[in-house]
């Protein structure tokens, strides 16, 4: 269904900014159902019936394009026709895909260390790809200077509430295939998931189904923040989970914190790339180390751990977050295991 209708000139139709609609009339979402699948792997090695919700499978790889795709959705709705990110992963693929999607233009901004490979797949979903500076904050600040012109939108990579409320729609998913789990596992970057999480888990009547959020040594800005009791931000990021490296997490990450039981959980590197390997030869999937933070809580099986300290109650089930990630290759993987001495 078309929602915006410009004159044609010489009798080409001109690209027209596209919302489909469903069979009951609502606005379909761009993001697809994922599998919730049981683990065989992780349920006997934890002892417990672990699920996996398969984020990985979306159309882009990752569990972006929930909010990203409820966010733009939104802006078309309200006459944007040109989206703007200033992420060179997965969050900026996201953005790319939703405005091919939506028939409209995407500028991705991304910092010099963004890979080629990454450009050229973000080429390929039809944006135009502008590099500045040496790190993301430069990026951002390039990409908020070209989305403030009319009919433009700057798409954040995590802090927004329509971002946050299309992440929480996946809760909702597995509220429709199973009962109340004991516990969601996931990794925290910046917060979009958590607090989509969080959201989710509020909406469909979990709110005492405890989150534990699970980083990286050296890309913690979470567990920083809950220490300081406040917003901090790092100085950078020593971890090759880079997918979890923003230098600071969002405010409502504090709030939501008050009001639900969130559990900061730190791995290492060599945890989170051990995860990434072992879930490969489980699951027949790939999966970026940031992913592998929260999949390394099950294949280290810190569950004792967290009971012993009185900081979970008795388990039987849990739900893993698989949130996937595009930055990720068998050769790639092979270097990260090179670079931390791993066997």
């Amino acid at each position: 269904m078309f929602i915006f209708r410009n004159d044609v000139t010489f009798g080409i139709p001109p690209q027209l900014p596209c919302l489909t609609m469903d069979q009951s009339g609502r606005v379909k979402p761009l993001h697809v159902k994922t599998p919730l699948i049981e683990s065989h792997a992780l349920s006997k090695l934890t002892g417990l019936k672990v699920w996996l919700k398969l984020e990985n499978t979306q159309p882009v790889g990752t569990f972006k394009i929930r909010g990203i795709g409820n966010l733009s959705q939104k802006a078309v709705s309200n006459g944007c026709n040109h989206l703007v990110s200033s992420s060179g992963g997965n969050a900026g693929l996201a953005a790319a895909y939703a405005a091919r999607k939506l028939n409209i233009a995407a500028t991705i901004v991304v910092p010099e260390t963004t890979p080629e490979f990454m450009r050229e797949r973000l080429r390929e979903e039809g944006a135009t790809v502008e590099v500045c500076g040496k790190v993301w904050d430069e990026a951002n600040k390039r990409s908020l200077e070209i989305a403030a012109q009319p009919g433009y939108t700057a798409v954040h990579p995590f802090d927004h509430p329509d971002i946050w409320e299309g992440h929480a729609s996946m809760i909702e998913e597995i509220k429709e295939e199973m009962d109340a789990p004991d516990a969601v596992i996931l990794s925290v970057g910046g917060g979009g998931l958590l607090c989509g999480a969080v959201e989710g888990l509020k909406r469909v009547g979990w709110g005492d189904v405890p989150v534990v959020a699970m980083e990286t040594e050296g890309a913690n800005c979470f567990s920083e923040a809950i220490k300081a009791g406040k917003v901090v931000r790092t100085e950078s990021i020593k971890s090759i989970a880079k997918s979890l490296g923003s230098l600071s997490v969002v405010e409502q990450l504090l709030s939501y914190m008050k009001e639900h039981t969130i559990h900061s959980e730190l791995v290492s590197d060599q945890q989170a790339l051990s995860a990434c390997y072992r879930f490969l030869d489980d699951q027949k999937m790939l999966v970026e180390p940031a992913c592998g933070a929260a999949l390394a809580a099950g294949y280290s099986n810190i569950f004792p751990k967290l009971q012993n300290k009185g900081k979970l109650p008795k388990l039987k089930t849990v739900v893993f977050i698989v949130c996937g990630g595009n930055a990720v290759s068998l050769k790639q993987l092979d270097i990260w295991k090179s670079e931390l001495g791993m066997a």
